[in-house]
């Protein structure tokens, strides 16, 4: 008679088998359900004996310096402890790629922790292992009481990870990541966990990761752009390292600065003296005429450079299209979303993008009086989004508390009183009546769809991306203010989206109020949208290039 050795517990979810478990006797055939059955358990006392023969491989290694390190890595793991403190690390000390990181990797560990720890564990009851073969210099903890199948630990490390690298750079994910694979293994060498425990959990973290792509899609690093022709590099010529013919324009009010640490303006600025140092460095204050500035220095410029945020880029680029010069976009503002589109994350990858010369041409996105033509002093460019409705009351608001409370509380603030109290406007939309409570134009398709999503996956499509809330009487606010946190605008009562080359928008009311790239516009009652393929030409990372 067979028995269980206690320290060779069941595999996971299976008690050993009863001796009525055995086959058929010879010359009679058992029925397929059992054959089945005796088959599926025989695989898996096969897997058991493989882990817990693993296991006692791991539990008799000498790895001379982890016996210290390992046992303190795993404990500094418990309840996400290690995890939520790289993400606060991350969030704190890094720009939007590594605040996105932190918190998708946070999200994936409250979804996998509870599936584990909950679901998981319970529905397996998996003993512990016998720890008789570990050294006790690894086992400086308190033995866990729950159960061994699968590791929550394990998950935990892997749902990080995997949300970790899903949006940060690999200098960030490539360190995350070799961290959670040593307290994967430390939870085998420490004597809690079988190899399969460990295996699942990762499996099981790994999978929460990649599911919040279902409500939060991950971005690519960089939106896809055409390479420039010879004639744009000619032009250019050879590019210098120590920057000559570079002529940077600095919004020194860009880039909010803390009292303390100076503003991501100045610390652009710093960078470029010190890599760029023949550079032509230009200051704009508050007081100057940003579009006089901007048209001098694009003027006298082999390659225009900007430091600043959307409304400063959005400046510059006018500038480069009237005098046909590329455009070094160097991040410096709040948000940097056309940086952020082009892969560009600080000042040292913008410099590293012209040095190498990679010179791309992405499509500018035009709005212009009915009357007007494109490419007239009338015409206002924008290189991400145009909107109107309740976010130019929304950037009002912003604007006027800004100055008291700062640009983030003022935008919280803003947010929560325009959802509350704007009403919709009426408006003709390609010759459709409409109440327009809430619209986006952007410039090339965007990827996500919320109210203002803010990635695109090639920046030189030939479409604008039309998102429109156009309501009844009545708006319905909780929901759509639900929507737009979630992310999820389409499940708003009169949503509607689609691409158009074209876009024709008059009011009966008076002019239309409209917001480019986070700067407000008055125009007149009847304007038409439009776009300039392939336009203006950047200098962009290798990961942009189509």
């Amino acid at each position: 008679m067979r028995v269980n050795h206690p320290r060779y517990p069941a595999a996971p979810g299976r008690p050993a088998a009863p001796s009525s478990a055995r086959p058929a006797a010879r010359g009679r055939r058992a029925p397929a359900e059992h054959r089945t059955r005796l088959h599926g358990s025989r695989t898996l006392r096969r897997l058991g004996r493989v882990d817990r023969w693993a296991f006692d491989r791991v539990a008799a290694a000498r790895l001379p310096g982890l016996e210290y390190v390992l046992p303190r890595l795993s404990r500094f793991a418990d309840h996400g402890v290690l995890w939520f403190t790289t993400a606060g690390a991350l969030g704190t000390v890094g720009g939007a790629r590594l605040r996105r990181a932190a918190l998708r990797g946070s999200i994936a560990i409250a979804v996998a922790s509870p599936a584990v720890n909950v679901l998981g564990k319970q529905a397996f009851r998996r003993r512990r292992p016998v720890v008789d073969l570990v050294p006790p210099i690894r086992i400086r903890w308190k033995l866990p009481t729950s159960h061994a199948f699968p590791s929550g630990h394990s998950a935990s490390a892997a749902a990080f990870a995997t949300g970790v690298a899903m949006e940060a750079p690999r200098a960030v994910a490539v360190p995350v990541a070799a961290t959670a694979a040593a307290v994967a293994f430390s939870r085998v060498y420490t004597g809690a966990h079988y190899p399969g425990d460990v295996l699942a959990g990762i499996g099981v973290g790994a999978l929460a990761a990649l599911g919040t792509r279902a409500f939060w899609p991950a971005p690519p690093p960089a939106a896809r752009v055409t390479p420039a022709g010879a004639e744009v590099v000619g032009r250019v010529g050879t590019v210098a390292d120590d920057g000559l013919g570079v002529v940077a324009v600095v919004n020194t009010g860009s880039g909010e600065a803390s009292g303390v640490l100076p503003g991501r303006s100045e610390l652009a600025v710093e960078t470029l003296r010190r890599e760029l140092p023949a550079a032509e460095i230009v200051r704009c204050g508050p007081d100057d005429d940003v579009d006089k500035v901007f048209d001098e220095a694009a003027g006298r410029a082999r390659v225009l450079a900007v430091v600043g945020g959307d409304g400063t880029v959005n400046a510059a680029a006018r500038s480069a299209l009237d005098h046909d010069v590329p455009l070094l976009v160097v991040p410096g503002g709040t948000f940097d979303h056309f940086a952020r589109a082009l892969g560009m994350e600080s000042a040292a990858e913008a410099v590293a993008a012209y040095r190498a010369g990679r010179l791309g041409r992405v499509d500018v996105a035009y709005v212009t009086p009915a009357t007007g033509r494109p490419g007239g002093r009338e015409e206002h460019v924008f290189l991400n989004t145009a909107g109107f409705g309740a976010y130019t009351e929304l950037l009002d608001r912003r604007e006027r508390l800004e100055r008291r409370i700062g640009k983030w509380p003022a935008l919280a603030v803003a947010a929560v009183r325009t959802l509350r109290h704007s009403e919709p406007v009426e408006l003709v939309v390609d010759g459709r009546e409409r109440r327009v409570w809430l619209a986006f134009v952007g410039n090339c398709v965007y990827g996500s769809r919320g109210a203002t999503p803010n990635w695109r996956a090639r920046l030189d499509d030939g479409w604008l991306d039309v998102r429109m809330v156009a309501t009844g009487r009545r708006v319905p606010r909780v929901r759509a203010v639900a929507a737009i946190m979630a992310g999820h605008l389409h499940i708003v009562p009169g949503y509607r989206a689609w691409k158009a080359a074209a876009l024709e928008v008059s009011s009966r009311d008076g002019g239309v109020r409209l917001a480019r790239d986070g700067e407000l516009t008055s125009l007149p009652a009847a304007v038409r949208f439009g776009k300039r393929t392939g336009a203006l030409a950047v200098f962009c990372p290798d990961a942009a290039m189509a």
